[in-house]
């Protein structure tokens, strides 16, 4: 189910992030207090691939009661092509699991990102920099739970 808000979100247990791409789609995931996020490998999508249930199938996977989705926003809060495409996957996941589904505006998570990241590889920036954005939404979703 997709949720407007964190109201309704679970206020308790592990919950996952995921940063939406057309060819990588970023995992995260929270430990049961919510303390520590975890990156995880990086979803490789290719032709044809059902992402939204890969998706849903680490979520059965690692445990989670919810899943939170980085939504691309431009910086005055107007949606783009892609912004699109993230809700055609939420929709899509939506239909792949029960578990509530959350946005959280990300932008400037992949900036955020690649800083924590310190220097690193060109190879290793492609790897890593969409579970480390998926990192950093859900640590800013804990955030906003936590603040409500």
């Amino acid at each position: 189910m997709i949720l407007p808000d964190f109201k309704a979100f679970p206020r308790v247990g592990r919950i996952i992030g995921v940063d939406w791409g057309a060819r990588r789609v970023g995992v995260a995931v929270s430990d049961e207090t919510r303390c520590f996020v975890f990156a995880r490998p990086t979803i490789n999508v290719g032709p044809g691939d059902d992402v939204a249930a890969v998706v849903a199938r680490v979520a059965t996977d690692e445990r989670v009661g919810g899943i939170v989705v980085g939504l691309p926003l431009y910086p005055d809060g107007a949606e783009s092509d892609t912004t699109k495409m993230v809700r055609e996957f939420i929709n899509a996941l939506s239909q792949k699991t029960d578990l509530p589904i959350v946005t959280v505006e990300e932008n400037l998570t992949s900036v955020s990102a690649q800083e924590s990241m310190g220097r690193v590889r060109v190879r290793d920036i492609k790897e890593r920099l969409d579970s480390e954005s998926a990192r950093v939404i859900l640590e800013n979703a804990i955030a906003l739970i936590n603040r409500n």
